[in-house]
């Protein structure tokens, strides 16, 4: 967490809780180690994995596989990639400065440091790619789709992120998303879209990740200032839930047909309406200026004549900043009211039961589950509390018992520094220097590597459009 949310939160709870990729699984990390509950109902939270270690910054699960990227206090530079049902660590990587935030999915394994990134092939753990000299991201901002396009912000003084292609490492789009810094931003689960807010958080923006182009804009509320702590979509990407400070959480609704309108847009016709908005000389909202691609009065415009004449009487009345309040951004579906405001919460919306609930993991340890009727929005009530904050009984998933292979689990130590970086794409240059005598071992991790990102994928929303954005192969070693 950056100086700005430790200062705007105050209230540090001792744990840091964070969900998986698909919401079914989260992990508890604290001083004495983390945790791995597994989530199926609402009334039961299975334990699979606690690991007794030293005190922990960051546990990342892929999935609802064995592979678990862990990095330590002692150790901050440091990351350990394990295979949590075996109990035992595959690999680890030293690098130049700490290690803020990790990312996963199928294919990529992302590790942020505050003025680079490096990007991994997580079947074998290759450098395929490292993108450095980056404006300085003290709180290791960045997300990272199911479809490897990877977001990080490339600037201090305003809102503008890079949508960069780990797949292909590639540079895809830049975009000036708000006119303050960042301060969080998340794919849909799908991946074709971002959604975004300043460190100002009074307004959360959606865009289309294949042009840009402005999907939503979501009023939060009127306070100046507000630190947001998380903000996800849900996984069939209706809706977005960002937490704050405050003592709500808002839950906004994704209209399907302004996507389709963001996909159709032309960057000619955009051109031609934000030229003609600066010469009329509209203006944004209160608190920030429109971001992306999209005109101020493109929304209004869409409306019809009946719109736009209405908004132009209502100009004569009311300043523009309040017009643009009324007439482009949609106000909160529905909300939860939190008997605590000040701690941070990770807050996603999952189907538990084949029901639709909302989860919040505060940082006091706790898992509250709220009901949503997605019919109709409004409050959610609370319907239930886990306490994840001392081991439970029945652990599910776990067996470490004794097994004549696990003997011959290996660890790497590589130590990326600067002068020892291997060369992007290559996996010789990872093995490059050791006797001969470890390239049987070396097969051995690689083995235990792929075994733990291997599990049954249980796929109940589509995860990405395949004429638009085809299935990545991932890489393996031979």
């Amino acid at each position: 967490m950056s100086d700005i949310s430790q200062k705007c939160f105050g209230k540090n709870g001792g744990f840091s809780i964070s969900f998986n990729q698909d919401y079914t699984s989260l992990s508890v990390v604290s001083r004495t180690g983390y945790r791995l509950f597994s989530l199926t109902s609402v009334d039961r939270v299975d334990e699979i994995f606690c690991s007794h270690d030293e005190d922990t910054k960051i546990a990342e699960r892929l999935f609802s596989s064995s592979l678990v990227a862990v990095v330590t206090a002692s150790e901050p530079n440091k990351l350990k990639v394990c295979h949590f049902k075996k109990g035992a660590e595959i690999c680890n990587y030293g690098y130049p400065s700490e290690i803020l935030s990790v990312k996963l999915n199928r294919s990529r394994l992302v590790v942020c440091l505050v003025d680079s990134i490096y990007i991994h092939n997580i079947r074998d753990m290759r450098l395929l790619h490292s993108i450095k000299n980056m404006a300085p991201n003290p709180s290791g901002l960045c997300t990272l789709s199911l479809l490897s396009h990877l977001a990080y912000p490339v600037a201090t003084d305003c809102g503008e992120l890079q949508i960069f292609d780990a797949a292909n490492q590639l540079r895809r789009l830049k975009l000036k998303a708000h006119d303050s810094p960042l301060s969080a931003l998340n794919f849909s689960y799908n991946g074709l879209l971002l959604a975004t807010a300043s460190e100002k958080g009074t307004v959360i923006r959606v865009f289309c990740v294949k042009n840009g182009q402005r999907v939503h804009e979501f009023r939060r509320g009127v306070k100046r200032h507000v630190s947001i702590g998380s903000l996800y979509f849900s996984t069939c990407a209706s809706f977005v839930v960002a937490s704050s400070n405050t003592e709500t959480v808002h839950i906004f609704r994704i209209d399907p047909k302004a996507i389709e309108q963001a996909e159709r847009r032309q960057s000619v016709a955009i051109d031609a309406a934000a030229a003609a908005a600066t010469s009329t000389g509209s203006s944004s909202d209160d608190d920030e200026t429109q971001g992306g691609n999209d005109p101020a009065g493109a929304a209004a415009g869409a409306g019809g004549w009946g719109m736009g004449f209405l908004a132009k009487a209502v100009t004569s009345y009311l300043p523009t900043n309040v017009v643009t309040d009324v007439f482009t951004q949609d106000r909160a579906y529905a909300t939860i009211q939190l008997a605590e405001p000040g701690l941070r919460y990770e807050c996603v919306m999952a189907k538990l039961e084949k029901e639709t609930r909302l989860l919040l993991a505060c940082e006091d340890g706790f898992l509250y589950i709220y009901s949503f009727e997605d019919s109709k929005g409004g409050e959610c009530k609370l319907i239930r509390a886990h306490d994840l904050r001392t081991p439970l009984h029945g652990i599910t998933e776990v067996d470490i018992v004794g097994n004549e292979n696990d003997e011959n689990t290996n660890s790497l130590n590589v130590n990326m520094t600067k002068s020892m970086l291997p060369a992007p794409g290559t996996y010789a240059g990872v093995l490059k220097g050791r006797p001969a005598d470890r390239m049987s071992a070396d097969s051995d991790w690689c083995h235990d590597l792929r075994e733990a990102v291997e599990y049954p994928v249980k796929v109940t929303v589509p995860i990405y459009d395949e004429m638009q954005f085809p299935p990545v192969t991932p890489i393996t070693v031979e």
